[in-house]
């Protein structure tokens, strides 16, 4: 069985990509994956607080010192830091030591004061970027047309910043989620990973105490990808990536049926091992067999809501059978 997919322009041998975690933080874990069958691998995320604020220490202490900053520019303290450096030492030491497409993960909470970081990461001979984007609709002074804007006003920035592709993993909290994924998709950037995963809060009751919740996803979450994946294929212009929920090779089915060019997996890895990348590889090839295809092309989007027998079961939020 063929297969070998394209993702933001680049070949993949599967489809099956590591996500962005602790799993792909070292060049020995990024070994790793490759080795246990994965196509693609998104680095462990830097954030944007971290670039900054490590910038922002930098420039203090050389004013401190009495380092005349306009002698300088923003590389040249950036270089300096040591989260930053060594975040180019993870993209330079696992493009050297793998084959496969190394993808670098900028998470972006706020600004756009870390765009000039990029061209590192481009220099350092990362093979794209993926940039982690949600801001939180809390801030109750911001209308939500200024909130959406600035997703475009990075874009536009990081975009005139690097020549390598750009792929924008995103939420589903938008107020109207299917034009904003296909304004998005319009914007020059080579894909979309449908949907970021996010850090919940619990609270302890005994402590009284905020604490994590619920950090691994479940195969159940995949429901929420798979809809908009399905609905959105041939909608957009450029690549969709589906992510969260992807717990096993019949989710990778699923998700390439409704129309997506890949699918990221993070969680499972977590529970089962990389080696589960092979199980999942496998069954994907299995039912292929199964199934008389040759390639991903052969089925891709063969599910998506265009192609469905009944696309408004796509459209459906609310249950009516199933519990009468």
């Amino acid at each position: 069985m063929d297969l070998t997919t394209t993702y933001l322009g680049l070949k993949l041998d599967n489809p099956i990509i590591a996500g962005s975690s602790g799993l792909s933080d070292s060049v020995e874990k990024v070994q790793k994956l490759e080795q246990s069958g994965a196509g693609a691998i998104v680095l462990k995320s830097i954030f944007e607080e971290e670039i900054v604020f490590e910038l922002e220490d930098i420039l203090k202490e050389a004013e401190a010192a009495g380092v005349n900053l306009d002698q300088f520019d923003y590389y040249d303290f950036h270089l300096k830091g040591e989260k930053v450096k060594t975040y180019i030492d993870l993209i330079k030491g696992s493009k050297a030591k793998v084959s496969i497409p190394i993808i670098a993960s900028i998470n972006c909470v706020y600004s756009h004061d870390w765009i000039s970081f990029a061209q590192q990461i481009e220099d350092a001979g990362a093979d794209a970027i993926e940039l982690n984007m949600f801001f939180l609709p809390s801030d109750f002074s911001r209308s939500g047309q200024e909130q959406e804007r600035l997703y475009f006003t990075i874009i536009e920035k990081l975009l005139d910043t690097v020549r390598i592709p750009v792929a924008l993993k995103i939420s589903y909290y938008f107020s109207s989620l299917g034009r904003m994924i296909e304004r998005l998709s319009k914007t020059g950037v080579s894909g979309l990973v449908l949907f970021n995963r996010f850090f919940s809060p619990d609270i302890d009751i005994d402590k009284l105490a905020v604490k994590p919740s619920f950090v691994l996803s479940s195969p159940g979450d995949l429901a929420i990808s798979l809809r908009w994946i399905a609905i959105m294929a041939n909608k957009v212009g450029c690549d969709l990536a589906a992510s969260t929920g992807v717990h096993d090779g019949n989710a990778v089915v699923k998700q390439i049926l409704a129309g997506a060019k890949a699918v990221q997996v993070v969680s499972s890895l977590y529970k089962n091992g990389p080696e589960h990348l092979r199980v999942m590889k496998d069954r994907l090839t299995q039912w292929m067999k199964e199934k008389g295809h040759n390639n991903l092309s052969d089925f891709r989007g063969k599910m998506s809501q265009e192609a469905a027998s009944n696309p408004a079961v796509y459209e459906r939020v609310q249950f009516m059978k199933y519990f009468s």
